[in-house]
């Protein structure tokens, strides 16, 4: 329980984590890849795509270095379909994860996104599911290009160090495998588990949550 002292701020993976649309990526990804001709099940999709950005996606699916030209249309070829996927649902956060985020503001608690999402996905979101409420656009950490993939920790420095504490003191949110060895890549004090997809990990002894309820809200009333 000695880590509980340190936590001084939260950093949301936000893609299964905070929205829980990793069915509607997969399915994305599916009519993307088949108009190319290419065929990945879901356990691949876990294993090279999830926490990771589109750019090392990409050049990893058609094995090989893509043109900028490539690139930039193939990106915003599926990002298309995966908005139109998104706007045909409920677009809504996670079970709890409204109440939560209440809890953080009312406490004053620092908090961000870090997304392997690009700035087109960001501001769709920012759009669609009011994340104004709850955070500072300009504090979010998202793939513009810079990003190294996740399981490099560079994301979640970069989102640790806006909200001016040092990695011992946050707690990270996830649910791709890639993310939570680069939360622990990035020595972050701790790491909770967001189950969205019913993932296998075992491999992991953090707890696991379903529900933003079941996060102790006494953990960060000690640390303020």
């Amino acid at each position: 329980m000695k880590n509980l002292m340190k936590l001084k701020g939260v950093v949301f993976d936000f893609n299964g984590t905070l929205f829980w649309d990793t069915k509607i990526h997969n399915k994305a990804w599916d009519i993307f890849l088949k108009k190319e001709g290419v065929k990945i099940s879901d356990k691949e999709k876990n294993d090279k795509i999830h926490g990771k950005n589109n750019t090392d996606i990409l050049n990893a699916l058609f094995s090989r270095q893509l043109s900028k030209t490539e690139l930039d249309n193939f990106i915003t070829e599926k990002e298309k379909i995966y908005q139109e996927l998104c706007l045909q649902n409920d677009m809504r956060l996670a079970p709890g994860a409204e109440e939560f985020l209440n809890f953080l503001l009312v406490n004053r608690i620092p908090h961000t996104i870090a997304t392997a999402s690009g700035l087109e996905n960001v501001n769709f979101y920012f759009r669609y599911l009011g994340l104004e409420i709850f955070f500072d656009q300009t504090k979010v950490i998202y793939n513009d290009g810079n990003i190294l993939s996740k399981p490099n920790p560079q994301i979640f420095q970069k989102a640790i160090g806006s909200l001016g504490i040092i990695e011992k003191e946050a707690l990270v949110f996830e649910d791709s495998i890639a993310g939570i060895i680069a939360a622990e890549n990035a020595g972050v004090g701790r790491i909770i588990i967001v189950d969205s997809n019913d993932v296998d990990y075992s491999n992991w002894k953090y707890q696991i949550i379903k529900n933003f309820c079941e996060v102790d809200k006494k953990l960060f009333l000690l640390s303020a």
